[in-house]
């Protein structure tokens, strides 16, 4: 969570009945855990194992794992954006214009050629 930036207060944990298997031990003790991370309202919710340790530790590496992958596709989103908006402005060099005309008209000269020539 250090190398996030992420502090233990930005956190809230929920602890509900969990369902499923488990025997007593679900049916009598808060297993499940919920987490939730405020700035960014990501939530996790997990019901796996019979101990709430084990269930916390889940939902933990899965929530920060999941705030890890929100924040690369907000990378790549950014660099997009800006790497499209560079491609808009830039012109093409005028030697590149240059070959782009004279390829344009080898072009039409073999066209030109094809054509039927007409008995005038």
């Amino acid at each position: 969570m250090r190398r996030l930036g992420l502090r233990p207060d930005e956190f809230e944990e929920v602890f509900s009945r969990s369902s499923g298997p488990g025997g007593q031990n679900v049916n009598k003790v808060s297993t499940a855990v919920t987490l939730v991370h405020r700035p960014s309202r990501i939530s996790v919710t997990v019901q796996e194992t019979r101990s709430q340790y084990r269930n916390r530790q889940l939902a933990v590496n899965r929530l920060i794992s999941l705030i890890e992958e929100t924040r690369r596709k907000q990378v790549a989103e950014r660099r997009a954006a800006s790497e499209q908006e560079r491609r808009r402005n830039s012109r093409r060099p005028r030697a590149l214009r240059r070959e782009i005309r004279k390829s344009k008209e080898r072009r039409a000269e073999i066209k030109q050629s094809r054509a039927k020539i007409s008995p005038e």
